[in-house]
């Protein structure tokens, strides 16, 4: 038997006895050893590995075989793709001048590849392995735009970082409005105009919408990310986006305009500073917007009830053959729309502006349209700008509504800071569970902070708590000042829609703030009276649409709220049945629980 099959007494005998073997090959290995190497440099851009079949019929045959077009080919040779790879591969010691002589040869097999192609695509015999290398070429192509859409496809949602310059104010905008308005594209335009998403990335979003024949939504594609909403054209969740001008920074939540979404657009408005209530001037499409049933009526009451104070409404399409910017279609749309946003509670004079635009063609967004000589007022995006400042308090207790949450390195969570500050390291509770978090990283807009200001759109990762116990619509609250939860309250309503009466006992769906949550009117206090307020003596048996009442509610779970003159954010709420909203409401009372 072998000695070196059988285990050693001591693992040092063993070393000891190679020892003299390996130290007599030691100076030859070093001889041979290459000190002056090029330090190794991983090439990230590197094509994918190609068989050496292919490698080898590359180098043998003229680029014409190989690809009938010469510029196609030449952006292969860019790509070092597998036309271009070199039989022997160059090794990480290779010189510079091994380098230039390859790409000299490349160059050389170029010019009579070009000859060869004027002169008829060169010899029979050579086609086998041109095919070889045009499959070859194909295939990494092939592979080149799949890691191209892999890495493209988040590229809207996240911008690089800005540089360390003074905080912005920062501005949630709200895009509302009827579906197929064009509140994604206007805000896809947005996004390339002020150099969010680049123009090569909008010009592969274009090649993909004309192979399915809606070369008019490539726009859109920059917010609407998701399969789903790009094949149908319709947008489901709120997209969002952000974008800067000189002295502001603006989120862009992109509400679904489809009366099937409505609970998500009530979750986007919730986090908004300002809507902008965008919709067609194309004949028909405004009249289908604005009659009843129409999201363009439901999205801006929506929005007055989410706490939204201005308003700016964007007559879309004005560059339309049934349109062509005229006067008269825009004081038309005017018209009909201000006496309606006057009954949901703006004020014309102050809190609501018109303006005409194209989301296709981005007129009078960023710069102003010599067709349309008799709108005389900013482009939209300098309007956006020369707005006058937000009053928030800083000082307040810190409320941050979740609208969403996912794992990802441990619990993320999403909403918009309405009071207070929050910084890194922070211990917050998470009501209503009264679980005590605490903030490891702290985003805004994707990007790391350490502290946060009211108004801002966060990201967070929390230590403490784990993803399952958090539902959309908790409030993370400062340990010393804890919102307000339970089940009953009383609050004052406005029913807006409603076929028959409303009597104790009916069930509908509370919005509040991110929350949705189930609710039976349990009793009709009193009646109010529209124009002097007053409160009838009687208890009403039921009210009917256009009444006020004063109600209580009693919700199927434990939620946070609080009443509308301590903390307006959390304290207005949207009733809602059968996918229509019945009525808004403000919270006047909390009553607390019978033990």
């Amino acid at each position: 038997m072998d000695p070196r099959d059988t285990a050693p007494d001591s693992w040092e005998l063993e070393e000891d006895a190679e020892a003299p073997a390996a130290a007599a090959e030691l100076p030859a290995a070093f001889a041979a050893l290459n000190v002056n190497a090029k330090p190794f440099v991983p090439n990230i851009n590197a094509p994918a590995f190609i068989p050496t079949v292919f490698q080898a019929s590359a180098v043998e045959i003229p680029a014409s075989d190989g690809a009938p077009d010469p510029v196609a080919c030449m952006e292969v040779a860019e790509t070092a793709a597998a036309c271009m790879v070199p039989a022997a591969p160059v090794e990480n010691g290779g010189t510079e001048a091994d380098m230039t002589t390859e790409e000299e040869t490349w160059e050389q097999k170029e010019e009579p590849g070009g000859e060869g192609e004027g002169g008829g695509g060169g010899g029979q015999e050579d086609l086998g392995s041109g095919g070889a290398c045009e499959e070859g070429t194909t295939r990494i192509e092939d592979e080149e735009m799949m890691e191209e859409e892999e890495e493209e496809m988040p590229m809207p949602k996240v911008a690089p970082g800005p540089p360390n310059a003074p905080k912005k104010e920062h501005v949630n905008v709200v895009f509302i409005g009827h579906v197929d308005a064009g509140k994604s594209t206007i805000g896809g335009q947005i996004m390339y105009l002020t150099g969010m998403v680049e123009k090569r990335t909008l010009e592969k979003y274009e090649r993909e919408a004309k192979e399915k024949n809606r070369e008019t939504w490539y726009l859109s594609w920059a917010l609407d990310t998701n399969q789903e909403e790009r094949d149908k054209g319709k947008t489901v969740e709120v997209g969002r986006a952000y974008f800067e001008t000189e002295k502001k920074h603006f989120t862009i939540l992109d509400a679904p305009g489809h009366k099937s979404f409505v609970p998500n657009m009530i979750g986007g408005a919730s986090q908004a500073d300002l809507a902008v209530l965008v919709i067609s001037a194309r004949k028909g499409e405004f009249e289908t917007g604005f009659e009843k049933g129409g999201q363009t009526r439901e999205h801006a009451m929506l929005a007055k009830t989410a706490g939204v104070k201005h308003l700016i409404v964007l007559v879309n399409k004005m560059d339309d053959p049934t349109v062509h910017w005229s006067l008269d279609r825009y004081e038309e749309c005017k018209e009909k729309l201000v006496p309606f946003l006057k009954k949901v509670g703006f004020n014309p004079k102050k809190d609501i502006h018109f303006m005409p635009c194209s989301g296709l063609t981005g007129s009078n967004l960023k710069d102003p349209v010599p067709e349309c000589l008799w709108y005389t007022g900013l482009p939209f995006i300098a309007h956006l700008d020369s707005l006058p400042n937000f009053t928030r308090s800083n000082d307040g207790p810190v409320r941050l509504p979740i609208v969403d949450k996912y794992k990802d390195m441990g619990t993320v969570i999403l909403g918009k800071l309405e009071s207070g500050c929050i910084s890194k390291a922070q211990q917050l509770v998470m009501m209503p569970n009264r679980h005590t978090v605490e903030v490891l990283i702290l985003l805004s807009d994707d990007v790391e902070t350490d502290d946060a200001c009211p108004g801002e759109n966060l990201k967070l990762r929390l230590k403490g708590i784990e993803e399952e116990e958090i539902l959309p619509g908790f409030i993370l609250c400062s340990p010393d000042n804890l919102c307000h939860s339970g089940r009953t309250f009383d609050a004052q309503i406005v029913i807006i829609e409603h076929k028959s009466i409303i009597c104790p006992g009916y069930n509908a769906v509370l919005h509040i703030h991110t929350c949705i949550e189930e609710v039976q009117i349990s009793a009709l206090i009193c009646m109010v009276d529209k124009k002097s307020g007053e409160k009838s003596k009687t208890r009403p048996r039921f009210v009917k649409q256009d009444q006020v009442c004063i109600a209580r509610l009693r919700a199927a779970g434990v939620i946070c709220l609080e009443t509308f003159k301590d903390f307006p954010q959390m304290g207005r709420f949207t009733l809602r049945d059968e996918g229509k909203t019945i009525a808004i409401g403000k919270v006047l009372k909390l009553v607390p629980e019978k033990d």
